[in-house]
């Protein structure tokens, strides 16, 4: 298998980024993990600038956040997005990390490298101690997580009453 790179998305990706998020839509799943909003963006070059201005927005309801799609090849296997800093919201359910994996590429360990990846943007950013986070009831995220260092300290509910995991990762020095 090729190498999983974390790239920043392009005017250029449009057509593998539309097809990745319509694989999801095929497969009855509305939300993508990580994507910075793709799963509602009416068109791909706003949500181009979207997330470009996500990288320095900071207006007490939105981070600093930065969102990458992890590709295998020319293939996007998945999108990740990591967050600069915490707020109330994100420090409760949401964490540092946000990621999800298209449906046609589980199980073959795309997000733990993708995780391992997005812990080393992390570290360029200067974040020691990154907040992840997993529903309960997702087990796949739950090992992702612990297969990169992840200690759970507790579970929370979230307003529409679902439990979620809160996992801390140490980030070791160089």
């Amino acid at each position: 298998m090729q190498k999983l790179k974390l790239i920043f998305p392009t005017l250029e990706m449009e057509k593998q980024a539309l097809d990745y998020r319509q694989e999801y839509f095929d497969c009855g799943e509305r939300e993508i993990n990580g994507d910075g909003g793709l799963d509602r963006a009416k068109n791909y070059a706003e949500w181009i600038g979207k997330i470009k201005t996500d990288l320095t927005r900071d207006d007490g309801t939105s981070v600093p956040a930065t969102t990458y799609f992890a590709v295998v090849g020319e293939r996007i296997v998945g999108t990740v997005q990591v967050r600069h800093k915490l707020n109330d919201f994100l420090l409760r359910y949401g964490g540092h990390i946000g990621y999800g994996v298209r449906p046609s590429e589980r199980r073959k360990g795309c997000a733990t490298e993708m995780l391992a990846q997005a812990l080393e943007k992390c570290r360029e950013l200067g974040i020691i101690k990154v907040l992840v986070t997993c529903d309960k009831d997702n087990i796949g995220s739950a090992r992702t997580i612990i297969k990169n260092r992840g200690v759970l300290e507790n579970m929370v509910t979230t307003e529409d009453g679902t439990a979620r995991q809160r996992y801390w990762i140490d980030i070791p020095s160089k």
